[in-house]
């Protein structure tokens, strides 16, 4: 096992770069990938860095040098032969050759696009623009490089010492955690904190420890090159970048409202059993699923990801009994600023009533809250996505108000077309 802090203290970043393979990112990326090159290849789209944690002023912690070394290396990686093998190769989802040929031909031969980057009120502005299927893989390389530079800025001004006590309470604090899942029986937990990670390296001994401390309740990792390495199971499905893309090329209203269900109609085509999971809330959980076709209704279940989370899982088990569904046979999955406490809190609650599942982010790969003077490694809410598509804005309304994204006029036009009245502010932490 890697002596992290150790690792650290010798600053030998150049064995170390922070992304270090195109597959070093979230399985659903690939899943999406494959979709939009499939279905929307020639779509332009723009991805921009956010930061909505204002107060963590990102162009005076990172070194812009730094920034575009890092940005410059995962311009330079390309597929390996094993990792090339593994996609064509394994079984994910109990299927073989999820990957077709020819879009494991087209990623073998890519190259990310160029970006643009530039410093603007103490934050950094960074964008990708071209086609959705080679911008799209930009998002998760870019939100871990910046979190893992803006951590070695605080670690670089620790002495050796310092280094060693703050890694063995970090690993201290989150096998704590462990422990405390440990009891609960049922348990299915997978871990989903590539996008806002500490490190590479801390993840890696993140995923160790949920393998050694949870056994069989640990159900994989969303980061395809740890899921390579450790031998453990990728986990995905799709996320918001699909709806917002599409409904951005809906030229009516009419087109519009139908863009999200045509999405998943899209993935239906491509996928089934446990990757039919539905994502409801990009424009209101609640008016998706009453006017969500009857199929829908059949698929294995819904990832909830913004909103009160126990509420969100409620909608879904009434709207599974609405449609004739028995909602003991369906999949909830939870992935929304998860941390133990909360993951004991909705499997107790839930457990009988639907299947449950938790996609553990940013708390599992990156609770260094309260470990510094200053709280200066305490994780703050990072986010890269398409804001626009041939030219038209995207939008996301989200379950909760402080995620919506868009210009102001195009969010009220998408309230009206979905129906979405006043909704609960939740904070918004990571």
């Amino acid at each position: 096992m890697v002596d992290i802090a150790t690792r650290v203290w010798n600053h030998k970043w150049k064995i170390d770069p922070i992304v270090r393979s195109l597959i070093d990112t979230d399985f659903y990326k690939l899943l999406m990938c494959q979709s939009v090159f499939r279905n929307k290849p020639d779509t332009q789209v723009t991805f921009s860095l956010i930061n909505r944690t204002k107060s963590v002023r990102l162009a005076d912690l990172v070194d812009e040098g730094e920034l575009r070394e890092q940005l410059d290396h995962v311009r330079s990686l390309s597929l390996s032969r094993g990792e090339s093998t593994w996609m064509r190769g394994n079984t994910f989802y109990g299927k073989r050759s999820m990957f077709s040929p020819e879009f494991m031909d087209w990623f073998e031969n890519l190259r990310l696009p160029p970006y643009h980057l530039e410093k603007r009120d103490g934050q950094y502005e960074l964008t990708f623009e071209g086609s959705w299927p080679e911008v799209m893989l930009w998002e998760i390389p870019a939100l871990a490089i910046i979190m893992e530079l803006r951590n070695r800025a605080v670690l670089g001004t620790m002495g050796r010492f310092e280094l060693k006590v703050l890694y063995a309470r970090g690993m201290t604090k989150l096998w704590e955690k462990v422990e405390k899942l440990r009891p609960l029986e049922g348990l299915r937990v997978a871990d989903f904190g590539t996008r806002r990670r500490h490190s590479f390296l801390w993840q890696d001994w993140a995923v160790q420890a949920m393998q050694e401390g949870l056994g069989n309740s640990f159900i994989g990792t969303s980061n395809c090159l740890i899921a390579k390495n450790r031998e453990v199971e990728a986990i995905g499905t799709n996320a918001h970048e699909l709806p917002m893309v599409y409904s951005a090329l809906a030229k009516t209203d009419e087109a519009l409202f139908q863009a999200p269900y045509d999405v998943l109609a899209d993935w239906q085509d491509e996928h089934d059993g446990n990757l039919r999971i539905i994502l409801p809330d990009t424009y209101g959980t609640q008016g998706f699923l009453d006017n969500a076709p009857d199929w829908l209704a059949g698929w294995t279940g819904i990832r909830v990801d913004s909103g009160d989370p126990a509420t969100a899982a409620e909608t879904a088990i009434k709207w599974w009994e609405s449609r004739g569904e028995d909602p003991r046979k369906k999949l909830v999955i939870f992935s929304d600023g998860l941390d133990a406490d909360k993951i004991v809190t909705l499997h107790e609650q839930f457990k009988g009533r639907c299947q449950v599942s938790f996609g553990w982010g940013t708390m599992l790969t990156n609770d260094f809250k309260g470990l510094t003077a200053g709280d200066t490694l305490a994780p703050f809410s990072l986010v890269c996505k398409a804001i626009s598509a041939n030219g038209s804005p995207t939008v996301k309304l989200s379950d909760n108000p402080n995620k919506a994204m868009g210009p102001e006029v195009e969010i009220e036009r998408y309230k009206r077309v979905f129906g979405v009245g006043e909704q609960e502010r939740v904070e918004v932490v990571v």
